[in-house]
């Protein structure tokens, strides 16, 4: 592997112009392709296997176009206080308005409250149901400025009016502004770590060119594979992290040769050989955890996962091949100042921030061991309280009209209302199908925790009953939960004895059924994931203790950061700080998507790290040196690369959208447990008392596993001469 890398860097350092032109060419391409093509629509969420999704299903085959993702507005009316909306005034206000957002060109239907008995007892508030010929991504501005509009009139006479529902909706996501800010903070790390403008930021053009390269094609082929728009999130998020991170580690090796006296050339072809190594491997662990994204189930989660896992690919190649490229354009550019100036790297100090770091825990490993793991521990402790679900209006901020019409609705009917359930009753083949619809309505009717049932609406065949039922709990409420439960689990004694089958779905029960299938699959996903990263491990470190190591300490991390995000987001302590108003469940994807986003990047800072570490053992160094060794060469470069991680990620967290804070705010977590409490405690502390059986690894397997070479053995056996390096102001390799 080493070997055939020198060889890549060497091709493209020596081919520069070819591989510059090859990627530009790639890049247009690929924009041209994005340019062109056609918009992919949202197919929106599914989830085969599961109760709520199998009732959509007959739902859609049995009521054709009843059940289309048209875009809905609820628009809520409240009365002054001491008023009701009942009274003249405000009612034929209310009329008005409904008549206005009825003449939408793209309106299918407006519902007058009145007519359709919309009213709450009190007589306090009403609501009505907009219904949009088109979903909400193909809403035109017209169309969106005609409901906003038709609010304010509504307000200017006196009335409360608050909206929510699919119509509202922004297109919400991670804007600009959290990547910017993200580059921004990147770059000074790098900055601060090179202390040149060239060194920070070759790392960030390169990886801006990926992101480029790879949101691009995600857009090119998002009709001909179905990619949604939302699809390109995740794959924007991890590119441009890793993107950064890969090639900051090849230019610290580059740099780390031309101070061992090599020539740029030869100081380039080793850091690819070397340092290249590490970014494939790390590389492969990051695709592996995003495409075990599909052992979930969720064909929307699975698409995600594939497109990041292409991103970190591009990553990877431009890593191994334009960041060589450039630096044979630019070779001394990226060296500190005082040596652009004398043309002389000197060679590092031997002392520096690492080696005193490792030399400490090398002093105290159990001391340190304990405590990382205890600190650990107890940030994971809130987990076993973690409750999953999808947040929805309530958890955003009351500066928003859907939350305030949530909270309206709440109100005047109840906190069952925001979350009713919807009941399929498939009475086919049965003769007496509005009997059969009646005595499951009146069964589900009595049940505790029900407040209200809606009358049966049947399909033209007179086969299939769908209605409403309203629980007297809040649509995330663990008694909504098992409300749910106790209805299904009547069905059998239901079904005997009217003959017909139904099923419970909607919005809520969505998001139970979905909770639980995450749930089980969480496990099986871990299995799938951490045990093919540990068989690679084994090939890059041929150590059976290394790899094992890995992953407990990877489990440690993310376990404690999904504790710090229960702590924050479920409980509330410190939320306000965040900007997070409300607090509950936590989003039902967080656990898969924590743990297969930061499995992959933990490894990255693992590879680089024990890689420096296996390669100073190999070539000689005692145990207790090789830890040191590592950390001398490493330590830098692992420290800046989780930074920037943490900057790119906690940047989402000044977004207003509570799902996206969430993300951010655990991965950010994530990454700053991992890298610094694991992997620059943990790891060095763990090794020290290993001592050189942590290299041990059985004969017969050291026979069954390819070898690889990540530590460079044969190139520096090849390089033992050292070159003389170019005078500055000279491109130095010109061959």
């Amino acid at each position: 592997m080493a070997t055939f890398l020198y060889r890549v860097g060497r091709l493209a350092f020596r081919r520069r112009w070819y591989v510059a032109l090859v990627w530009a060419a790639v890049l247009a391409a690929v924009g041209l392709g994005a340019l062109k093509a056609p918009g992919a629509a949202d197919e929106g969420f599914s989830m085969p296997g599961i109760e709520s999704q199998k009732a959509f299903d007959l739902m859609e085959q049995r009521f054709p176009g009843a059940t289309a993702d048209g875009a809905t507005a609820r628009v809520v009316f409240v009365a002054p206080k001491g008023e009701k909306v009942t009274a003249a005034d405000h009612r034929k206000a209310v009329e008005d308005t409904v008549s206005d957002l009825a003449d939408g060109s793209q309106v299918a239907s407006a519902v007058n409250p009145f007519q359709a008995k919309a009213v709450s007892k009190d007589g306090t508030t009403a609501y009505a149901t907009v219904t949009y010929k088109v979903a909400a991504d193909d809403l035109t501005d017209a169309s969106k400025t005609q409901l906003d509009q038709a609010l304010d009139q509504a307000r200017d006479t006196g009335l409360t009016v608050d909206a929510g529902g699919t119509a509202m909706n922004d297109g919400g996501g991670a804007g600009g502004a959290a990547e910017l800010i993200g580059v921004a903070i990147a770059a000074v790390v790098l900055l601060v770590t090179f202390g040149s403008l060239a060194a920070a930021g070759l790392p960030l053009l390169t990886a801006l060119i990926g992101v480029g390269v790879s949101m691009a094609s995600i857009l090119a082929l998002s009709d001909a594979l179905g990619l949604s728009t939302t699809t390109g999130t995740l794959a924007m998020m991890l590119g441009l992290a890793v993107g950064i991170d890969y090639a900051l580690f090849v230019v610290s090796r580059y740099r780390e040769e031309r101070a061992n006296g090599r020539a740029p050339q030869e100081a380039t072809s080793l850091a690819v050989g070397t340092a290249g190594s590490a970014v494939v491997f790390a590389g492969l662990t990051v695709v592996i955890a995003l495409a075990g994204l599909s052992v979930v189930g969720i064909p929307m989660l699975t698409k995600m996962g594939l497109a990041a896992a292409g991103a970190v690919v591009v990553g990877v190649l431009i890593a191994l091949t334009l960041v060589p490229a450039f630096l044979g354009f630019w070779p001394n550019a990226v060296l500190r100042r005082k040596a652009r100036k004398s043309g002389r790297v000197q060679t590092e100090t031997k002392d520096n921030g690492g080696t005193r770091w490792a030399r400490f825990v090398l002093r105290r490993p159990l001391p340190v061991l304990l405590l990382g793991v205890v600190g650990l521990g107890a940030l994971a402790l809130p987990v076993t309280s973690l409750q999953l679900g999808m947040p929805g209006d309530e958890a955003k901020s009351t500066s928003t009209t859907e939350r305030r019409a949530y909270d309206a609705l709440a109100e005047g009917f109840g906190p069952g209302f925001n979350g009713p359930l919807t009941v399929v009753v498939d009475a086919k083949g049965d003769d007496d199908a509005e009997g059969a619809a009646s005595t499951i309505a009146k069964e589900i009717g009595a049940t505790e925790g029900v407040v209200s049932v809606s009358p049966a609406r049947f399909n033209e065949a007179g086969d299939t009953a769908v209605f409403s039922v309203v629980p007297s709990t809040a649509p995330t409420d663990e008694k909504t939960k098992d409300l749910v439960t106790t209805i299904r689990g009547e069905r059998p004694g239901v079904e005997s004895a009217t003959g017909a089958t139904f099923e419970v779905t909607g919005t809520t029960a969505l998001n139970i059924d979905i909770s639980e299938k995450v749930q089980s699959a969480l496990v099986p996903y871990l299995i799938v994931v951490v045990g093919l990263a540990i068989v690679l491990l084994l090939v890059v470190f041929r150590s059976l203790l290394v790899p094992l190591k890995a992953a407990l300490g990877f489990l440690l991390s993310v376990l404690a950061s999904l504790g710090a995000v229960v702590v924050v987001f479920q409980e509330g302590h410190g939320a306000g700080l965040l900007g997070v108003e409300t607090t509950g469940p936590i989003m039902s994807l967080m656990p898969i998507f924590l743990v297969g986003i930061v499995f992959g990047l933990a490894m990255d800072y693992e590879v680089f790290l024990v890689s420096r570490m296996r390669e100073a053992y190999v070539h000689g160094e005692s145990a207790q040196q090789a830890v040191t060794s590592g950390f001398r060469h490493s330590a830098r470069v692992v420290v800046a690369a989780a930074l920037i991680m943490i900057a790119v990620f906690a940047g989402f967290i000044g977004e207003s959208d509570s799902m996206i804070k969430m993300i951010g705010f655990g991965l950010a977590a994530a990454v700053l447990l991992d890298a610094f409490v694991v992997r620059m405690a943990i790891v060095p502390a763990v090794l020290a008392l290993l001592g050189d059986k942590a290299w041990w690894l059985p004969k017969w397997l050291d026979r069954a596993l390819p070898r690889v070479d990540v530590e460079g053995e044969a190139l520096t056996r090849a390089a033992d001469t050292p070159e003389v390096p170019a005078p500055a102001g000279q491109e130095a390799a010109r061959v």
